[in-house]
């Protein structure tokens, strides 16, 4: 049975940090892109970072670049999110995801889901 199990959210005031782990069970990680997404109440789900499986390449939000860092432990089955410098606006829900295929910010190719780990920031 696939299942990701999420942890490290929680409150935060602006400017603190934040790291989520997301470790995957009933597959490898090892040939899955993976990706990182949030929604925030009212608002649709965006994709904030992902990670290719070959290569490492990353991809970021505008939004988040230069504050928060993707990467993966495929050893451990596990994929992060180091979130710095957080803003109120980084507000939302946090879900991890894995793709077989080519990384992407796009929701909608995702094959598996995390059940989601809330982020709030504020003071």
């Amino acid at each position: 049975q696939v299942q990701f199990v999420e942890s490290g959210g929680g409150l935060v005031q602006p400017g603190g940090s934040l790291r989520l782990s997301c470790e995957a069970s009933g597959f490898g990680l090892d040939y899955y892109a993976i990706g990182w997404f949030r929604q925030a109440p009212g608002k649709e789900r965006e994709g904030v970072s992902c990670i290719s499986s070959k290569d490492g390449r990353a991809d970021y939000a505008d939004s988040v670049k230069g504050r928060f860092t993707i990467s993966r432990d495929n050893v451990k089955n596990t994929m992060y999110l180091q979130m710095n410098s957080l803003k109120p606006e980084d507000t939302a829900v946090y879900y991890c995801a894995a793709v077989w295929g080519s990384a992407t910010l796009k929701s909608t190719l995702y094959d598996y889901w995390g059940q989601g780990t809330q982020v709030t920031v504020s003071s």
